[in-house]
């Protein structure tokens, strides 16, 4: 148990370190984008989409991120094997943006912690063809590391405009113990949210800095709750997208 979260707090150290540049750069994208009333968008498949459910609609979240869940991507449906066999499946990025409102000015947030993956790396083909601005969560250590699955032979990383890197160990498991062949404990989730939390805050501040109002959900399990959040719904309805 130290073990792990010696490493994790290792990774997170790591992280900040080297990201806080790169953490900038997004939070004043999220903020430019927002201010001039665009939308922002996150996406991830498999476990990554977790990160783009952690950011939305959340207790103390900046209310206008908006989740991109793409059937048969994410972990809530059995079986969940199908995850691992559509993420790399060729046109089903291009089928899923294409029926979400995302424009040419907007942010799409992806998440692919190996980059490898052909799904991701079509979202961002997609969004780059478009104009739309692309912020990648991903591991450089782990891309580095594996060949890509998509026909281009590139990777997530090289197609965004902002790489933010989880700085999360190559396979992502980070424990090994004696009689067990494979590593246990994975820790891209933490580190990726991390990252992100601290990032929408940022652009929050931005957007206040600069005159612009920053809609934040409170939590619906305090008072007034709920009526602070339906007021938010209702003022923002062009750019929450996932009503």
């Amino acid at each position: 148990m130290d073990e792990y979260l010696q490493t994790v707090v290792m990774q997170l150290n790591r992280m900040f370190d080297s990201q806080r540049q790169a953490m900038e750069q997004t939070a004043k994208l999220v903020a430019d984008t927002v201010a001039r009333n665009g939308s922002v968008f996150i996406f991830g498949c498999s476990h990554s989409s977790i990160m783009a459910q952690e950011l939305f609609y959340r207790a103390g979240g900046f209310a206008l991120i908006n989740p991109i869940f793409a059937p048969g991507l994410t972990l809530e449906t059995p079986p969940v094997t199908r995850t691992t066999k559509f993420e790399r499946v060729s046109g089903i990025a291009e089928a899923v943006l294409g029926e979400s409102p995302i424009r040419p000015g907007d942010v799409l947030i992806i998440c692919s912690i190996s980059g490898r993956n052909i799904v991701p790396i079509e979202m961002a083909q997609y969004a780059r063809n478009r104009g739309i601005q692309t912020v990648a969560v991903t591991s450089m250590d782990y891309a580095n590391t594996v060949e890509s699955r998509h026909p281009s032979g590139g990777k997530l990383h090289e197609l965004a405009d902002i790489v933010l890197d989880c700085c999360a160990a190559p396979g992502d498991a980070v424990l090994e113990i004696e009689g067990l062949p494979v590593k246990t404990a994975a820790t891209s989730t933490i580190t990726s949210i991390a990252m992100l939390h601290p990032i929408m805050a940022r652009a929050i501040e931005l957007l206040i800095g600069g005159g612009h109002a920053a809609p934040v959900f409170m939590s619906a399990n305090v008072d007034h709750g709920d009526a602070h959040n339906e007021n938010l719904l209702k003022l923002y309805r062009n750019q929450i997208h996932y009503l």
